[in-house]
């Protein structure tokens, strides 16, 4: 039997189940270098995962035009937010220091949101080991021969599975069926009808439940395990997925750079990232960890009716505990972000490297959906906008200026950075999109912290 109450801080629980925003700094927090390797994984394994997925480019070039102006690389630009940031403090009426910035994963090619990262590299990288087994393909070879009808037919007769809430559904679904697989979507009763619709126009097969995110993972691995031809996609516990998602790390150094962006001591890097079940958020926060070390700072964002990863840490119970056990309902129209437990993998992964967890309601989510489109011309689905929140609430909360003052950066927020990843949004439906933005104008309640 879970004693919640003497888990969890007393107060954070209070606010929790009253459904009211909050922002939890993670006390287990330590810094990380490239002397202080996590047991399983390391930096050598981004710089791997990265090298899969160039020998990939040339496949996925072919394959998806769309890739074509990266050269078969899925990324996405990083847009400067000046006149968003213009807007947003009007509305707060009140003023944070830094550059503020969208990591724009909603535009990324392919499969249209951050689940591409680590969905289509999991796929790409199963696939080259089978055929790397086989003795049907060679490190050196050009990775274009994988078009051919005898290596659709060779991937034929095995079959992918995963349970998803939806997006990763699409990039596995649209990744595996590209390259001729079998694929089995098992999607959550959130999940979009326009994403089972299009992942069925792929020659996916689509299982639905009634159920939340936990019981179409449960029922997807279950049934995969019975089929030794099949492999399940774990987005609780995938290492590759993982791994897939952290290579962002490296991309977005470059862009950085390219931006004249110093991250050191004195310019601080402040990324924020919607986060379900923790997989992407996760692999990106350890990438990111391992290339800018302690001068980078990552928070977690979630709806205030699913705040599953803050949970689990905040508790020390990781999946040991769901926001159903504290009497949420996990109801939220950020579908991505609709998950009840956590993944513990991800989550004992956090512990040291994590900076926090930050929640926010859903009608604030359509307002920064709107306010982002008006200012920006930028189009993103709900739960891609929770992070633009992330620079006030550090600036000018209680909790956020406290962690501030404890980590010594006070006095170099001026010449600090702040990243929104924006995960997703480029697939949705354009009446979908535009009932979105109606909902956005029609609140009449400003913008708040």
């Amino acid at each position: 039997m879970i004693n919640i109450t003497q888990d969890i801080e007393r107060l954070l629980l209070v606010s929790l189940k009253s459904y009211k925003p909050v922002l939890w700094i993670n006390k287990k927090l330590s810094e990380i270098s490239d002397t202080n390797e996590h047991p399983s994984l390391s930096y050598e394994d981004i710089i791997e995962a990265e090298e899969r997925l160039k020998r990939f480019a040339p496949l996925l070039r072919r394959l998806f035009p769309e890739t074509l102006e990266q050269s078969g690389i899925i990324e996405s630009r990083l847009a400067n937010l000046d006149n968003f940031k213009e807007e947003f403090l009007k509305e707060l009426h009140a003023n944070f220091h830094g550059r503020l910035f969208l990591k724009c994963d909603n535009e990324l090619p392919v499969a249209g949101s951050i689940k591409a990262r680590g969905g289509i590299y999991e796929v790409l990288k199963y696939a080259e080991e089978l055929a790397f087994q086989s003795k049907r393909l060679s490190i050196g070879d050009n990775y274009e021969v994988l078009m051919d009808e005898s290596f659709k037919e060779f991937f034929g007769r095995y079959t992918l599975a995963v349970g998803s809430t939806g997006n990763l559904g699409l990039s596995i679904g649209i990744m595996g069926a590209a390259l001729g697989f079998n694929v089995n979507v098992h999607m959550s009763a959130d999940a979009k009808e326009w994403k089972k619709i299009l992942l069925k126009g792929k020659g996916v097969n689509v299982f639905e439940y009634s159920s939340d995110y936990s019981k179409a993972v449960e029922e997807g691995r279950k049934k995969s395990d019975a089929d030794p031809f099949s492999y399940f996609i774990d987005d609780e516990n995938s290492k590759t997925l993982f791994l897939g998602y952290s290579t962002a790390a490296l991309r977005l150094k470059k862009q950085l750079e390219q931006e004249g962006i110093i991250v050191d001591e004195q310019h601080p890097l402040f990324v924020y990232i919607p986060c379900g079940v923790g997989g992407a958020p996760g692999g990106i926060c350890f990438g990111l960890k391992k290339v800018f070390g302690s001068y980078v700072h990552c928070f977690f964002v979630e709806p205030t009716h699913s705040p599953c990863m803050l949970l689990g840490m905040a508790s020390g119970l990781h999946e040991g505990i769901c926001v159903q056990d504290i009497g949420l309902d996990n109801k939220t129209e950020a579908d991505g972000l609709a998950v009840g437990r956590p993944s513990g993998f991800v989550g004992k992964m956090m512990e040291g490297l994590l900076s926090g967890v930050y929640t926010v309601e859903d009608n604030q989510m359509f307002k920064l959906l709107a306010t982002l489109r008006d200012s920006e011309g930028i189009i993103v689905e709900p739960s891609a906008t929770p992070g633009l929140l992330g620079a006030a609430k550090i600036s000018l909360t209680d909790e956020g200026r406290e962690y501030l003052r404890a980590n010594g950066l006070e006095g170099y927020m001026k010449a600090s950075t702040h990243i929104a990843w924006a995960t997703g949004g480029s697939f949705v439906p354009e009446e979908m999109m535009e009932s979105f933005y109606k909902r956005g104008k029609g609140i009449k309640e400003s913008i708040s912290i």
